[in-house]
């Protein structure tokens, strides 16, 4: 790995920091306070304390070698026996979740476990087989009335079938609850079945207040048992929980405690630990030589020498996809997706650090005009972004027209000329001064996230628009696109508010919100972000419930990228990253 290291180091250049707030951001330009932009140049090259820089974001973990020509091993190599001994596991696996679906819950906790821990994509037939069946079961009333009377029996039931996109009413919990959802008296004390419906809870969708208060009043009563009456280990598990509960963590992140924790059957425990090891070998070995890939795609493209200000960070960039698609076999997805997440950061740092407003304008011109002869009066950065632009962008709709047989480039190129009309609009608001009002600020950005242009990339990087009717579905369908980009939006507010303190030198939804709502404190704007936050999730979950027109890969890699924002955004006191970090290292096993 120390070998790894070495070729990364020899492939990246040195970062110079983003000088907003020291901190990177998909898509953030200040809103107020106007600094020239010799200042802001002046304050970028003397700030070099960004918290989050590829070429040391790997020094974090080894330090740099001087030998800069070394050639990556093929970490791809694995024995026969190996490949023996996982099919043979495979096949023990899928037998027991066949017999073990005979037993509603038994199959069911297994499907859970399963899921957990990242190896579903293995098992899909038997897991759909399973689920499909107990969705007949669970919405025949006088089965449940029959078979259905243990509240975290519900609750596993109610969750896997939602996160299945099965449409179960929320109207199955009135049994275990009470008046304004809190939960009766004799489920209050059922630490198993309390977490379940928390659960449970997270996947509640618009008009499902009483599953938002069962959820609540379940957190309540959990906090308080932690407090008062678990041992460390079970409050280790509850705590657990309560910070990264199934439906918004990424099972990758949150698998190893699982597994530690898990009280199945020992012979389950022992073959889930076996397969869940074997699995991440093989994916690690699947994301080095992804890794090795980008880097040297980034090395040739040139912009992190040509713009010395912008954020140098493919490391970074990659975990987006790697997040998103977490099935090893999307490789070449996952390298072609890290492309237009990179430029999406790189021209944010020129709409933010590098251009005029007229130059800015001319550029954003050019892209949604789609022609090289529109950037004759842009300076040289910009014309050699431009063409890294349009000549990747060329080569995916290529690479997808050659593949499924439909180039989506005009899609592609509207995409990108929707995300520069934001900046663009983000970067007058700057120039003049102006605070718009809350809406209209989150309206400009959901667009200015990114999210769209990455979602769009991928929807065609699937497969899912191979003539001009199906291509039209993710511009025709775009809930679901807003939805994960609003969460991304709001956290990024909420994170970037925290580290300036409100100086007033950010532009957020915090910032807008209090300009509009005089007298308001922080903490109050704050849990309003926090309010929207929660609704973006609600609507997310409505739009991943069945029928809808995205494949399960698609919805799945939206919700994933809704997953992974936190991880993202979420700043300690020193303006870092851990759980991001923590996150890298255990994928990669730095």
């Amino acid at each position: 790995m120390a070998n790894l290291l070495m070729y990364f180091a020899s492939l990246t250049p040195a970062t110079v920091s983003n000088t907003n707030n020291n901190i990177p951001q998909m898509t953030k330009t200040a809103l107020t306070a106007i600094p020239s932009k010799a200042t802001t140049t002046a304050a970028a090259t003397t700030s070099n304390n960004h918290k989050w820089q590829i070429a040391q974001d790997l020094t974090l973990i080894s330090t740099p070698s001087k030998h800069r020509h070394y050639i990556a091993k093929d970490y791809t190599t694995f024995s026969d026996e190996f490949y023996t001994s996982q099919a043979q596991k495979m096949g023990d696996m899928m037998c027991t979740l066949l017999k073990v679906g005979e037993d509603p819950l038994e199959g069911l906790m297994l499907v859970d476990a399963v899921q957990r821990i990242g190896i579903d994509y293995h098992f899909q037939n038997e897991i759909d087989a399973i689920l499909e069946r107990e969705y007949v079961n669970f919405t025949n009333s006088s089965s449940r009335e029959r078979n259905y009377q243990d509240l975290f029996h519900v609750s596993l039931s109610f969750r896997l079938l939602r996160q299945q996109g099965y449409y179960v009413p929320a109207d199955v919990f009135d049994n275990f609850t009470g008046k304004e959802g809190k939960i009766k008296q004799k489920y209050g004390k059922d630490t198993r079945a309390l977490m379940g419906l928390y659960e449970a809870s997270q996947l509640s969708i618009e008009g499902e207040d009483a599953l938002e208060e069962a959820g609540n009043f379940s957190s309540q009563l959990l906090n308080a048992m932690m407090r008062t009456s678990l041992n460390c280990n079970d409050a280790r598990v509850v705590n657990n929980t309560l910070k990264h509960p199934y439906h918004k963590s990424l099972a990758k992140f949150t698998a190893k405690n699982f597994i530690r924790d898990y009280n199945g059957a020992s012979a389950n425990k022992k073959a889930l630990q076996e397969l869940a090891k074997m699995d991440f070998d093989m994916s690690q070995s699947v994301h080095i030589n992804e890794l090795v890939e980008i880097s040297r795609w980034w090395k040739d493209l040139g912009l992190a020498k040509e713009l010395k200000l912008a954020r140098d960070q493919p490391l970074k960039w990659y975990t987006w996809p790697m997040a998103a698609l977490s099935d090893p076999r999307l490789s070449k997805q996952r390298i072609e997706l890290t492309k237009p997440i990179s430029l999406i950061y790189i021209i944010d740092d020129i709409f933010d650090l590098y251009g005029t407003l007229d130059e800015l304008a001319l550029f954003a011109q050019a892209v949604n005009r789609w022609d090289f002869a529109a950037t004759e009066q842009l300076p040289d950065y910009m014309k050699i972004c431009f063409k890294a632009l349009y000549d990747t962008t060329n080569e995916i709709g290529y690479n997808v027209c050659k593949e499924y047989g439909w180039n989506p480039v005009d899609s592609l190129q509207k995409a990108w000329a929707s995300l520069f009309d934001a900046f663009l609009v983000e970067a007058k608001w700057f120039a003049s001064g102006c605070v718009p009002k809350a809406d209209e600020y989150l309206k400009n950005g959901i667009v200015s996230s990114g999210i769209h242009v990455v979602l769009v990339h991928l929807f065609f990087l699937l497969g899912e628009g191979t003539n001009k009717e199906s291509a039209n579905i993710v511009n025709a369908n775009t809930d679901i696109i807003s939805s994960v980009a609003l969460i991304l939006r709001l956290w990024d507010d909420l994170g970037s508010a925290k580290d300036e303190n409100q100086d007033g030198h950010d532009g957020s939804y915090i910032t807008c919100y209090m300009e509009e709502h005089q007298g308001s404190s922080v903490d109050v704007a704050r849990q309003e972000v926090i309010k929207k936050i929660m609704e973006a999730w609600r609507r997310l979950n409505k739009e991943c419930l069945l029928p809808n027109p995205f494949s399960r890969t698609f919805t799945k890699a939206s919700l994933n990228l809704a997953r992974m924002v936190p991880l993202m955004y979420s700043y300690d006191e020193n303006q870092d990253l851990p759980d991001l970090e923590e996150h890298i290292k255990s994928m990669l096993a730095l």
